[in-house]
């Protein structure tokens, strides 16, 4: 099977993208922080850690540095996964 580079990459970049939107609503709307307390604990993390403030400026760079990280990632991926499957 081979692995189309653009598909994986587009595939891996929006879901990064929708993850890191997910991630700004919950800052947004208020919860991240009690999230970020149940979870570190969970592996085995205690440190200080405080949620800042909503930034709109902020939430787009994450989406997007998430997209453009998540595409690289993915055509990185197909392109070792075709590489190894090689006949």
């Amino acid at each position: 099977m081979v692995l189309n580079k653009n598909k994986t990459g587009l595939v891996i970049g929006i879901f990064a993208a929708a993850w890191h939107a997910l991630w700004s609503i919950l800052v947004l709307a208020g919860v991240a922080q009690s999230l970020i307390d149940w979870v570190l604990p969970l592996h085995f993390i205690s440190v200080l850690v405080s949620i800042t403030t909503f930034s709109i400026t902020s939430a787009l760079m994450l989406v997007i540095a998430g997209f453009v990280g998540g595409y690289v990632m993915g055509w990185v991926f197909a392109w070792l996964w075709n590489w190894l499957n090689k006949k």
